[in-house]
């Protein structure tokens, strides 16, 4: 298997919705329209209630009710509502795909963004990262694993019965079995779809973020949050769990362990840092996955 042939043809690319890949699109612009993408998304009625109802969720702590899109825009930002239609709409592209647990992959995929999210805004310095940004690339780092079993499910069944998708060293497992991980394959995909080179890069990056000899913050916080993910969706025990917990990148990113209780023993002034469950990170944006 060759990572080309995955996406080499228009029909192994899943099928986006238009106003994912007008939204897409936004991504190079140099001047774009709040009011335009507006229109685009108020276009399609199913989607503007998908769009208010994640809007008005517990995730975004809204003082007031965000009625239109044009408010969602306003109080959330474009990048924050541009991720909301963006992780709908890779839902929706990849909801056929054989061999996945998708109800599990999806799981592990919006806690791992809440979770990078939050450590870029709370664990890294004040104002060095974009944790919308960031959301965004924990929402898109694991379409490759989509990519795989929809379009080469008997090359990947082997590996299938060896280890979960989402286990911890499933990119060297790939990469030993064929030469490449599924990282690789997202970024082929977001490559094809233009996203900016630096979101390309960073998918690249996300199984190993110091591979490269320099570190990829965004694939570092999306790494940090994916391990997080993982430990909750996998009902990892605390012992596998840390021994699993990547430490050199968090002392990298100079994160206090703290950050999650069960690698510190929290005294009292230490508690406030620790980050909320992620059932209650990310609660209300699993409507993004129905």
């Amino acid at each position: 298997m060759e990572l080309k042939s995955l996406v080499d043809q228009p029909g192994k690319l899943p099928t986006v919705p238009k106003v994912v890949q007008q939204l897409i699109a936004s991504f190079n612009a140099e001047d774009v329209s709040s009011h335009e993408i507006a229109q685009q998304i108020a276009a399609d009625p199913a989607l503007t209630a998908k769009v208010l109802r994640l809007a008005n969720s517990a995730f975004f702590h809204v003082s007031r009710t965000i009625g239109t899109v044009d408010d969602a825009l306003r109080m959330l930002g474009f990048i924050m509502v541009r991720n909301l239609v963006l992780g709908n709409g890779m839902v929706a592209a990849f909801k056929n795909t054989p061999g996945m647990d998708l109800h599990q992959f999806w799981r592990h995929t919006l806690y791992s963004a809440a979770a990078a999210r939050w450590l870029a805004m709370h664990a890294g310095s004040t104002g060095e990262d974009n944790g919308d940004a960031i959301f965004t690339v924990g929402m898109m780092h694991g379409i490759g694993q989509l990519q795989l079993h929809a379009v080469a499910a008997a090359a990947v069944a082997p590996l299938d019965k060896q280890s979960n998708v989402l286990d911890a060293d499933r990119a060297e497992r790939e990469k030993a079995a064929w030469g490449f991980h599924h990282a690789d394959v997202s970024a082929e995909l977001a490559s094809l779809w233009h996203f900016p080179d630096t979101l390309v890069s960073a998918l690249r990056c996300v199984p190993d973020p110091l591979a490269a000899g320099r570190l990829d913050r965004a694939a570092a916080w999306v790494h940090l949050g994916a391990w997080a993910a993982r430990v909750t969706v996998l009902s990892l025990d605390d012992e596998t769990a840390r021994a699993s917990y990547p430490a050199a990148l968090g002392k990298k990113l100079s994160v206090d362990p703290a950050w999650m209780p069960l690698l510190v023993k929290h005294d009292p002034d230490k508690a406030g840092r620790a980050m909320p469950s992620l059932g209650e990170l990310a609660a209300g944006l699993d409507a993004m996955l129905e």
